[in-house]
């Protein structure tokens, strides 16, 4: 028995050991941690269990039979994260660039298929330098079964990946499909075709950081939500992401006790709106002094900023706030802000988390721009998000609602629960001296007829209380009792029952 025990000691050992203490401290000197290193930050202490620790591929091409090493580049398991369950997989570096095989995929596909057996989100740190070359399509046919567990767990259970090193080719593809994609910056990347491909087929000169690096993905593409600076501030900033979601479909949002008083109010948001229409303020702040502690975490912070999404807490539950921001570009709605909303309302819907939407938006953004890259479409994914999430829906007009804006943000025409307007609310087709330029355009030229005109207009339009009059706005509130008004409205809402009508899936305007 002895022998055997010593036996099974030397194979962990060299599990452990990945491709060796030569490429371990390969990885230690460019700043990363090696995929065990990882799991340990990730998980409670001694939480982590492994599986498939003594997989081996199965290639005999290229002189591969000869070069086996257990785990063959990737561990998989589960583990404890601040006391909930979580399944992960993390790629090894060490081992053949953790580069994909059959057996690789095999791995991945497996913790999958559990986590949606027992209801636990899957974390994937990606590392890795795309398809094992030497297994030819077989490796191919790998990714494709990952992708197939990909689609199959969305909107079952949160899948979240952190690209912590090369993520290029058919690899970007399984990170895409999953709900979130944090990176680290300086040491991860992503990019279906690399520089040097660019460089032959387009003649473009391109870093690998400029062609997909973490600042790329997280100001210009909008390909991932959130940039760390290392490997450690990443995963400890993914401990406290993963507080906010539910385990899975079935379950509600998670509840955390804080002991910030449900009728706490800020006199402080009494003012927080200028008193001319025209003058910006920064929606972030109503959002801080609304939440549980002032602890809100943001995604996308430098994608389309002209729209704030993230988590935060209300009298402890779990809430997604969506957000015009008049900062940037007035707050108007464009083509990358009403994906990234949309994204994230249906994110929200699919786990039971209620939906907080702030508004104060002129309007669509015109321009050619715009309308050439498809804004009739695009912005018709935010209103088919809204509309077909049944999870509680609160929204609050602080300013502006105008136009078709004011239906696409949660409006109670789109099954909106609890519908508050502060008094300064503007809900009208458009601005005052855009409407009576419209409707009086005879009397252009008499500018104080139409200045006449304008001041009618604002005083029947420019507030809440026609909408209010026909219901459409439930309550007029002071802006200090925003968050005494919305935890009274949670705490209505909280066995909310609203389904849809059967069917096989929608068809969202792609």
């Amino acid at each position: 028995m002895q022998s055997i025990l010593e036996q099974l000691e030397s194979k962990r050992a060299a599990a452990r050991l990945g491709g060796g203490q030569k490429r371990i401290d390969a990885q230690h000197a460019k700043g990363k941690l090696t995929a065990r290193e990882r799991l340990e930050v990730l998980f409670d202490e001694g939480s982590f269990e492994e599986w498939d620790m003594f997989v081996e591929h199965r290639c005999a091409d290229f002189g591969m039979d000869q070069n086996k090493i257990p785990g063959d580049g990737v561990v998989t398991g589960y583990g404890m994260i601040n006391g909930r369950l979580a399944f992960a997989f993390s790629q090894d570096f060490t081992v053949f660039g953790g580069a994909l095989s059959e057996a690789h995929a095999e791995k991945i596909c497996k913790v999958m298929d559990q986590a949606m057996k027992v209801g636990a989100p899957v974390i994937g740190l990606n590392d890795s330098g795309g398809a094992r070359i030497q297994e030819g399509v077989a490796s191919l046919g790998g990714y494709a079964d990952v992708f197939q567990k990909n689609v199959l767990a969305s909107g079952v259970v949160p899948q979240i990946s952190m690209i912590m090193g090369p993520s290029a080719g058919g690899a970007v593809y399984s990170p895409s499909m999953t709900d979130f994609i944090f990176m680290v910056k300086d040491s991860s990347y992503m990019f279906v075709t690399g520089p040097e491909v660019v460089k032959t087929v387009t003649h473009e000169e391109v870093t690998a950081e400029e062609l997909g690096g973490a600042i790329t993905h997280t100001t210009k593409s909008g390909v991932a939500d959130l940039a760390f600076d290392n490997d450690v501030q990443a995963l400890i900033m993914l401990r406290r992401f993963f507080n906010y979601l539910p385990l899975n479909n079935r379950e509600k949002a998670p509840v955390r006790p804080s002991g910030d008083k449900v009728d706490r109010v800020d006199m402080s948001l009494d003012t927080l709106v200028p008193e001319n229409p025209n003058k910006p303020y920064d929606i972030k702040e109503l959002i801080l002094k609304t939440v549980d502690d002032g602890d809100f975490f943001e995604l996308q912070p430098d994608y389309a900023k002209n729209i704030v999404i993230g988590f935060a807490r209300m009298n402890g539950q779990s809430v997604g706030i969506v957000a015009n921001q008049p900062l940037v570009l007035a707050g108007c709605l464009d083509i990358k802000s009403s994906i990234k909303a949309a994204r994230f309302v249906r994110f929200c819907d699919a786990f039971n988390i209620p939906i907080i939407t702030f508004v104060d938006v002129p309007g669509f953004m015109p321009g050619t721009s715009q309308e050439y890259g498809g804004i009739i479409k695009h912005g018709a994914k935010l209103l088919y998000a809204y509309a077909e999430a049944t999870v509680p829906k609160i929204t609050v007009i602080t300013r502006k609602a105008y136009g078709g804006a004011y239906d696409v943000m949660a409006s109670k025409h789109l099954r909106g629960d609890v519908n508050l307007a502060w008094p300064n609310a503007e809900i009208a087709v458009m601005g005052a001296k855009g409407a009576v330029e419209i409707i009086f355009r005879e009397e252009k030229k008499d500018p104080a007829k139409l200045a006449e005109r304008e001041a009618e207009y604002k005083a029947r339009f420019a507030n809440p209380f026609v909408a209010g009059a026909r219901g459409f706005i439930d309550d007029v509130i002071l802006p200090h009792e925003t968050r005494k008004r919305i935890c009274r409205s949670l705490t209505m809402l909280k066995d909310k029952k609203l389904e849809n009508p059967w069917r096989k899936h929608g068809n969202i305007p792609l």
